[in-house]
């Protein structure tokens, strides 16, 4: 969006008739100068929600049925029990907020269509584009000592998030902060999304995954980040484009963002059979995640003290590291023995997911997302993401001899039950969905079943088979590949939706024919990033609560931009 958008905007919000009390009038007179009950609450609101550019935002921004006294009360009735009792009845608590998030409307992009592109850019373009994001990233890396990534607020939220799924967070996370912020920030979203300010936090954007262009973004490191760069360097090294210096840069980064996963990154927590493992924090403890000082104590201020583990974060890195040919004992643990403690069994160990965002789907099968640590701690509750347990499968077919899955019954059965989980979201169209994911999109969801099944093609006939015996996996494939011919990229594309489209194309053995559209995009964008790099920064992942908090950078767009690239020349050389 341009500069001329954003003041026209700004200008409309802050112009706006007031119709009815703002979110200040009603927060003010409970949040603003408490010293009694739980402390974090008004510091929360003080720091996230009254600081003076939002308050100078929303001054105008008002809901008129608070006009009505008695629902005004209730409102604020709510905001004193979050505040004074030590265990609020939490639904309680959220009902009037809940049911004025059902009174917003907001949808997913739907990104108009667009005719299907025939011509393909020349070699010498996609080389080029290549290096470039080759150059940014080694370029990232010498300046920084690491690669960052970068987390943004969006405070309108995620269109799926409504009052239902409010009360889901309120009553199943398990930090008082993470209730406290995810409890404001969703009664601020109602003020923002039914205000002129919407159009200055939510802008419109051209594709799918949206643009980081909020202007405060928090720079961090973290393992599951590392994993993706450290495949992304192995990928520019595998195309042969590399000159010999920069092959060393490559390898002297992988080495240390190896380390970086296995090592710094490592925390020892306890399976379900009282069994000790090796696993990987979501963030290291300090000074690792390269947060400043300013951001480490307004993250600490916004209810984020404590970080566990989580199994996405440690298939990944554990993946990144066997690719990188890591020999540190931890890849040697048998991981499937303690993802099958976090596997739902229906009528077994279901309530493990307390936070059932994404309850459209069937969880049979598929393993939840965080990791109790060793001090039982679970600030987010349990969730369950589709993604996530394709990462999962990932990593055991490239340890599929290492941890002896085929010899052992129970490790392969836990294979065969997150297989069963993902071919229902096949059968059921459900991957294509946005509500059935936590973290992702549909269409990242897509280039990581790529990424799987290229893992998966690489063992042995029978090692498939007996993996694999009904074929479930081609039938995904199927299904993946209509979605993202005749969804994804039938329709108008930015950079990042390309990139993800051609690691899916070429992973799943597409004609490269089809390549075009989504080459032509890249090669398009090319500059698009200004100063900071070739391409904009986009959303890779998110956090659906406390708000839409996106995560991604121009490094992590270079990174997928290359990876695409490099899978597409590949299947190109094949023919």
């Amino acid at each position: 969006m341009s500069f001329h958008y954003f003041a026209g905007a700004a200008c409309r919000a802050l112009t706006a008739r007031k119709d009815g009390p703002s979110l200040y009038d009603v927060c003010d007179p409970v949040l603003s100068d408490t010293t009694s009950g739980d402390l974090h609450l008004a510091k929360f609101y003080k720091t996230a929600l009254g600081n003076p550019a939002l308050r100078i935002l929303l001054r105008r921004a008002g809901l008129p049925e608070l006009r009505d006294e008695a629902r005004l009360t209730r409102l604020r009735e709510a905001l004193v029990h979050a505040r004074d009792e030590a265990e609020p009845d939490w639904a309680a608590v959220g009902r009037p907020i809940a049911d004025l998030v059902d009174g917003i409307a907001l949808d997913h992009p739907r990104p108009p269509p667009v005719p299907f592109t025939v011509a393909m850019p020349q070699g010498a373009q996609i080389d080029g584009a290549i290096r470039d994001c080759a150059q940014h990233l080694l370029g990232s890396y010498r300046r920084n000592g690491f690669l960052p990534t970068y987390a943004a607020f969006n405070l309108i939220g995620d269109p799926d998030f409504r009052g239902r799924e409010l009360i889901m967070a309120l009553t199943g996370l398990n930090a008082r902060g993470y209730k406290n912020s995810s409890l404001l920030f969703n009664l601020a979203r109602v003020f923002i999304a039914r205000s002129p300010a919407r159009a200055v936090v939510n802008p419109p954007w051209k594709g799918i995954a949206e643009p980081m262009w909020e202007p405060v973004q928090i720079r961090h490191r973290s393992a599951y980040y590392d994993a993706f760069f450290i495949e992304a360097l192995l990928s520019y090294v595998e195309t042969g484009l590399a000159s010999v210096a920069d092959k060393v840069a490559a390898e002297r980064a992988i080495a240390d963002m190896v380390d970086f996963c296995v090592n710094i990154s490592r925390e020892e927590v306890e399976g379900i059979d009282g069994a000790r493992f090796n696993v990987v924090t979501a963030l290291a403890p300090a000074p690792h995640p390269r947060f400043s000082r300013y951001f480490a104590q307004i993250k600490q201020d916004l209810g984020f003290g404590i970080y566990v583990p989580d199994c996405d974060t440690t298939a990944c890195s554990i993946s990144a590291a066997t690719q990188a040919g890591c020999t540190d004992p931890i890849i040697d643990q048998p991981l499937l023995d303690f993802y099958s403690g976090y596997q739902v069994r229906a009528g077994v160990n279901a309530p493990r997911v307390t936070v059932p965002l994404n309850d459209n789907i069937d969880y049979e099968g598929g393993v939840a997302t965080w990791i109790d640590n060793l001090d039982g701690e679970r600030p987010y509750g349990n969730d369950l993401d589709p993604t996530l347990n394709l990462d999962i499968l990932e990593v055991s077919f490239r340890n599929l001899a290492r941890w002896k899955i085929l010899e052992t019954p129970a490790r392969l059965a836990t294979v065969h039950r997150i297989i069963g989980f993902q071919k229902r979201l096949a059968a059921s169209g459900a991957f294509a969905n946005p509500r059935s994911h936590i973290y992702y999109l549909p269409e990242l969801y897509s280039a990581y079943f790529g990424r799987c099944y290229a893992a998966f093609l690489a063992l042995p006939l029978a090692a498939q088979a007996a993996i694999d015996p009904e074929g479930d996996f081609d039938f995904i494939r199927h299904r993946v590949l209509s979605y993202v011919k005749g969804e994804l990229m039938a329709a108008e594309m930015n950079v990042f939706d390309a990139a993800l489209a051609l690691i899916a194309l070429g992973h799943l053995g597409a004609d490269p024919r089809a390549f075009a559209p989504a080459l032509n995009v890249i090669i398009a964008s090319l500059g698009e990033g200004g100063r900071r790099g070739p391409f904009r920064a986009y959303e890779w992942n998110k956090m659906k609560t406390p708000t839409r908090i996106l995560v991604g950078g121009p490094e992590v767009t270079s990174a997928f931009v290359l990876m695409g690239l490099a899978v597409a020349k590949r299947a190109m050389a094949r023919g």
